[in-house]
C-alpha cells in the first residue's frame, strides 16, 4: 500500500531534488565563505539593508557570529521574495509575494514574520517600502480568498501544489495551498500592517481592500468564538500523524464557550489538543488593539475600531478567567484550555509561544506572570523542552521528540534582559548550525548534524533581527 505524503516527507523530497541534503554533518561546510546568491541571482535588493549588513558586522567580535549574520539577514529578500504587478489596479502597483524558502508558497504568519526585521528600515528606502506596500496588499487579497486559509498559491486561480493538502476535507478555494485555522496567521498580518504604518507614515498600503480584509478579521475572530453554535470551519486530512488533521467530524475538541477565540492548528501547523490556545489569544488582544489604532489612524473607520477594541476586551477577560494555570503568586499562563477547567502546560518553539509573548508586544518585558511562565517553560515541567549534549532549548511535536528548533533560542534572547541567558543562547546557535552558516527548522540535542529544513526563511531572518535587536541593546555582548 503507497502511503499518503506528508508535508515531512514532501521537504526531504524536494531538498534532495534541490542538492540540498536534509541530515548534513559539520565537516561537509567547512569555509566561512558567503552563503548567499551571487549579486545577479538575489530575488530583492535593498539598498539601506545592504549599509545595515555593513554597519551591524562591524560591531560583532566572534566571526561565526558576524558570518551567520551577514548569511541570515539578507536570506529572505535573497532568495524567497517575488516581486510583480498587482492585476486590476490602475496604478500598476506592485505586488509582494514571500515563499518559505524550501515550500514555494506564502503562509500568512511566515512572510509577515520573514520582512518583519527590515522595518526599521523602510522610511529610508523606496525600494523596502515598495516590497513592504506589496506584502500588505497580497496579505488583504489573501484573507479576503479566505480568512480561515493558512498558505497561499502564487496564482490566485490555482489549485494547491501542496500533495499534503489535495485531499483535505474542507472548502479548498482557488488560490489557497492550505487551509489550516490558525488565529495567529491573522495576528501577524496586522502586526506587520501596524509595523509599517508606525515605520513609515505611509497610507498607501491601507485602501479599500485592506479595510475590508481588516473587517474581515475581526469577523473571523468572533465567528471562532463559537457563541451560537460549531462555526463555517472543518478540516480532516488523511494522515499518519494525529496532529495533521481535527477530531469529532473536524471540528475539534469540545469546548465551553467563554470569550475565547478557537485556533484548531498552532503555528506549527500542528493541530491544538485544546481549541483555545492561550498565546494566540494574547497575540490576538495586542493584534485588534493595533488593528484598532490602523483603522482608525489611516482610515478614520470609528465603527471597525470600536468593534476592534470592543472584542479585544472581551477575550482579555475571558483571558484573565480561563487561561492560567494556579493562583496569585504561583499562577503561569496554560498553553491550551478547553473552558471547562481542563488545561495544558507546554510550549512550542513555533511563535506565538507562551515564551514569545514580550518579544511580539503582548506582555511587558518585566510582567511577572509572563516570567515565571516564561521560566517554567524552560524547564522540565516543559515536555517539550530538551537538554543535549549541543545544549538546550524548545521544540515541539512537529518533528519529533530530542529536537531543539533555533527559533526558541532566538526568542529567548530577544525577550531576555539577562547577559548570561542570552550569551547562552547565542554560544549554542553558533555551534548548531552544522557548519551551514544559516539556522534550520530544528536540530538534535545530543547531534546537530542531524537537522531539518536547510532553507527556512523566517529562522534565518529572525536570527538576522536578533542581532540587530542586541546591537542596539546589549552591544558588550556582541563587541
Amino acid at each position: 500500500m503507497t502511503s499518503t505524503p506528508t508535508r515531512r516527507t514532501v521537504l526531504t523530497g524536494l531538498a534532495a531534488l534541490a542538492g540540498t541534503n536534509p541530515v548534513r554533518s559539520v565537516a561537509a561546510i567547512s569555509s566561512r565563505s558567503t552563503r548567499r546568491p551571487p549579486v545577479g541571482d538575489r530575488r530583492f535588493v535593498s539598498p539601506a539593508v545592504e549599509t545595515e549588513i555593513a554597519r551591524v558586522s562591524a560591531k560583532i567580535g566572534d566571526p561565526e557570529l558576524r558570518w551567520l549574520f551577514d548569511n541570515c539577514y539578507p536570506n529572505t529578500l535573497d532568495t524567497t521574495v517575488e516581486m510583480g504587478v498587482e492585476m486590476g489596479m490602475p496604478d500598476g502597483r506592485r505586488d509582494a509575494f514571500v515563499i518559505t524558502g524550501d515550500i514555494p508558497c506564502l503562509w500568512l504568519r511566515d512572510s509577515a514574520a520573514q520582512v518583519h526585521g527590515y522595518l526599521p528600515l523602510a522610511h529610508r528606502d523606496p525600494a523596502l517600502r515598495t516590497l513592504f506596500r506589496g506584502l500588505i496588499g497580497r496579505h488583504a487579497r489573501c484573507i479576503l480568498i479566505d480568512p480561515y486559509a493558512n498558505a497561499f498559491t502564487r496564482d490566485a486561480g490555482a489549485g494547491t501544489p501542496l500533495s499534503w493538502a489535495k485531499d483535505d476535507l474542507t472548502t479548498m478555494k482557488p488560490g489557497v495551498a492550505e487551509r489550516k485555522w490558525e488565529v495567529d496567521s491573522l495576528c501577524h498580518v496586522v502586526r506587520l500592517a501596524h509595523g509599517y504604518w508606525r515605520a513609515t507614515g505611509d497610507r498607501a498600503a491601507f485602501d479599500a481592500q485592506w479595510g475590508e480584509a481588516a473587517r474581515t478579521i475581526v469577523a473571523t475572530f468572533r465567528a471562532q468564538q463559537r457563541k451560537d453554535g460549531a462555526g463555517p470551519y472543518r478540516f480532516q486530512r488523511a494522515a499518519e500523524s494525529a496532529t495533521d488533521t481535527l477530531i469529532l467530524d473536524g471540528y475539534g475538541a469540545p469546548t465551553r464557550k467563554v470569550g475565547l477565540i478557537h485556533s484548531m492548528f498552532r503555528p506549527s501547523d500542528d493541530a491544538c489538543a485544546y481549541p483555545f490556545l492561550i498565546p494566540a489569544n494574547l497575540f490576538a488582544v495586542t493584534a485588534l488593539r493595533w488593528l484598532a489604532s490602523l483603522a482608525h489612524e489611516t482610515r478614520g473607520d470609528t465603527a471597525l475600531a470600536t468593534d476592534a477594541t470592543a472584542l479585544a476586551d472581551e477575550v482579555t477577560a475571558a483571558l484573565r478567567a480561563h487561561g492560567r494555570i494556579g493562583e496569585g503568586t504561583d499562577a503561569v499562563w496554560a498553553y491550551e484550555v478547553d473552558g471547562y477547567g481542563n488545561t495544558l502546560f507546554m510550549d512550542d518553539a513555533n511563535a506565538p509561544s507562551l515564551s514569545s509573548l514580550a518579544m511580539l508586544g503582548c506582555v511587558p518585558r518585566d510582567d511577572a506572570l509572563f516570567r515565571r511562565t516564561e521560566a517554567r517553560c524552560w524547564s522540565a515541567a516543559n515536555p517539550y523542552f530538551f537538554q543535549g549534549k549541543a545544549g538546550e532549548g524548545i521544540g515541539g511535536p512537529h518533528v519529533g521528540l530530542g529536537m531543539i528548533w533555533p527559533m526558541s533560542l532566538i526568542v529567548r534572547a530577544m525577550g531576555s534582559d539577562d547577559d548570561a541567558t542570552i550569551q547562552r543562547c547565542l554560544d549554542i546557535l553558533k555551534t548548531t548550525h552544522a557548519g551551514t552558516g544559516v539556522m534550520h527548522e530544528a536540530f538534535g540535542a545530543d547531534d546537530p548534524s542531524h537537522f531539518t529544513r536547510p532553507w527556512f526563511a523566517w529562522a534565518n531572518s529572525l536570527f538576522g533581527e536578533m542581532i540587530v535587536n542586541l546591537v542596539k541593546r546589549k552591544p558588550g555582548l556582541l563587541a
